[in-house]
């Protein structure tokens, strides 16, 4: 190791390798060389005798939190139309704000209060949709990169099925997709594009058959929903009665496995769908807080787990109330026990560790090395400030995770680099 490029920091250090158990180290210490972390351990040897050790003293040291699935262009939505399921509240809701952001001026302005909101959040990578619209979603780019912060960011995908003011010529929506990828393909290691269809019920045959071409020959991942709502899956089998269930659908255009892609919600999937996903390596972005507001239901996420499929948490503004993945992971603990009573008393009830493990190591697993500090992953991570050092350090973890502040993180870190608001 060169020590001129040897960060070395100090304090009470705890994540998750594997969903069943932390790891822990009290005083402990993460050496990171560049953007990854080289070493993890309880006392340094000669080797780094007079390297300069940044300490946080009994402060914890966590992985920074993933956020799996948002909607950026929904942020100022935040809490309205919570007593609608899926469908009414898009039309109610959803669809008139994002129209908003055919202005630049409205972009710029909630782009970066939302930027700023979910760098507070303690967020330090995420899986963005934008709107359908070129000139802001550019912004939206441009922001996130300066922010420091890691993300796959989508202009969304639309043309049909929608409201006038919210939809687009088939041909428009894959030239500026195109735009996207090969503006964004090699301009950062951190911010980069996905392939981003609304869901099946907004996008045209043509449409989703010319981004799946796309997604083949740029490798690039792809971003939607799926089986969120029974409205919803009712609605996708009246357009494609062919199909066996709702992901044979993305399937069947080719829209999966080109890369890899996120589903967010799969809360009603059949065991068809899970032997898709398995084989496709779909991520699944949990979204608890949303499946709750919007009446869609509880996704069965020991299922996912337990039959090797990844999954990650996601806050899913603004059917999503909130943008703290800290707070979604509480939300995510307490959905399992709402399954484990009312869907199916035989599925066990999440530990604090799998849903921790969801909220960094789970969702990071989509941007590679990322989400824990073992050697050779990405250094992400949250400085907390947590006031509680006479417990254990699984005991502080809980207390953070149900009741902390997000006052309480102190500093915050992306590849390596402290990252502060813009």
């Amino acid at each position: 190791m060169a020590k001129d490029n040897i960060k070395i920091y100090k304090g009470d250090i705890i994540f998750t390798k594997t969903p069943d158990k932390f790891e822990s180290i009290e005083g402990g210490y993460i050496l990171v060389e560049g953007n990854k972390i080289k070493k993890i351990c309880r006392e340094l040897d000669e080797s780094c005798k007079n390297m300069e050790i940044t300490d946080f003293g009994d402060k914890m040291i966590i992985p920074g939190f993933v956020d799996l699935h948002l909607h950026a262009g929904q942020f100022r939505n935040l809490g309205l139309g919570m007593d609608k399921e899926l469908l009414p509240w898009l039309e109610t809701y959803t669809f008139p704000e994002e129209s908003k952001f055919q202005d630049t001026r409205y972009a710029r302005e909630v782009y970066l209060e939302f930027v700023n909101a979910l760098l507070e959040s303690g967020t330090t990578r995420s899986v963005i949709f934008a709107t359908l619209h070129k000139e802001a979603t550019d912004i939206l780019f441009d922001l996130i990169n300066q922010s420091g912060m890691g993300a796959f960011i989508g202009k969304v995908n639309m043309d049909r099925n929608s409201p006038d003011y919210l939809i687009e010529n088939t041909e428009e929506s894959l030239e500026d997709t195109e735009y996207f990828i090969k503006k964004y393909a090699n301009s950062s290691e951190l911010v980069k594009f996905i392939i981003t269809p609304r869901f099946i019920p907004t996008c045209s045959s043509e449409l989703m058959t010319g981004l799946a071409e796309l997604a083949q020959k740029y490798k690039v991942p792809v971003q939607s929903h799926l089986s969120e709502n029974t409205g919803e899956i009712n609605w996708v089998h009246e357009l494609h009665p062919e199909s066996d269930n709702y992901l044979g659908v993305y399937d069947k255009y080719g829209i999966l496995g080109q890369d890899s892609a996120v589903m967010a919600h799969c809360v009603h999937n059949d065991n068809k769908e899970i032997e898709i996903m398995k084989k496709k390596r779909v991520f699944v972005a949990h979204c608890p807080t949303s499946n709750i507001n919007l009446s869609s239901g509880t996704a069965p996420v020991k299922k996912y787990m337990d039959n090797g499929i990844d999954v990650g948490i996601g806050s899913d503004i603004s059917g999503g109330h909130i943008l703290s993945i800290k707070d979604c992971t509480a939300y995510a603990l307490q959905a399992s026990k709402i399954y484990n009573m009312y869907v199916d008393k035989n599925s066990p009830i999440l530990k604090t560790s799998e849903a921790f493990y969801l909220a960094t190591k789970g969702g990071g697993k989509f941007f590679g090395k990322v989400g824990s500090f073992e050697e050779e992953y990405e250094f992400d991570a949250l400085i907390i400030n947590d006031r509680n050092a006479d417990k254990s350090l699984e005991e502080r973890l809980q207390s953070f995770i149900y009741s902390g502040a997000l006052s309480d993180i102190e500093r915050r870190f992306c590849a390596g680099k402290e990252i502060k608001k813009i």
